[in-house]
């Protein structure tokens, strides 16, 4: 069932969120003192291509500077992703064959929201 839900997902959303987070991944490693921000955006996307089956724990090594730049991720960029991955995804629980659509866009939200200090690992 998760193949299944991955391939729709893919072909309906996934590809192109996907792609949004590596242009900004990109960016990030373009200017050197975004470097941290880059890769949690790659970490991001990788997310957004496979969701299903897969989780976001917390790091326990994540200290202060995960702390410090999850504040700046949320002001720039992170209340934006969120508000973004909630209104996709009650649009998309509006039809029977989206709810698990939707729902996979409410588990992105935590990581949108504070991306450093967090693993994706299998379910």
């Amino acid at each position: 069932m998760r193949l299944i839900l991955n391939v729709i997902w893919l072909v309906l959303a996934g590809f192109w969120m996907a792609l949004g987070y590596l242009l900004a991944g990109v960016v990030c490693c373009v200017l050197i003192v975004t470097i941290p921000f880059g890769i949690a955006s790659f970490r991001i996307a990788n997310y957004a291509l496979w969701p299903f089956g897969r989780t976001v724990i917390d790091r326990r090594d994540a200290g202060a500077g995960s702390f410090v730049g999850n504040v700046i991720w949320f002001l720039v960029a992170g209340l934006w992703l969120s508000i973004g991955h909630l209104i996709t995804g009650a649009l998309q629980c509006l039809t029977i064959i989206g709810i698990p659509l939707g729902l996979a866009n409410f588990k992105m939200i935590p990581i949108s929201l504070m991306p450093l200090g967090k693993e994706i690992v299998e379910a």
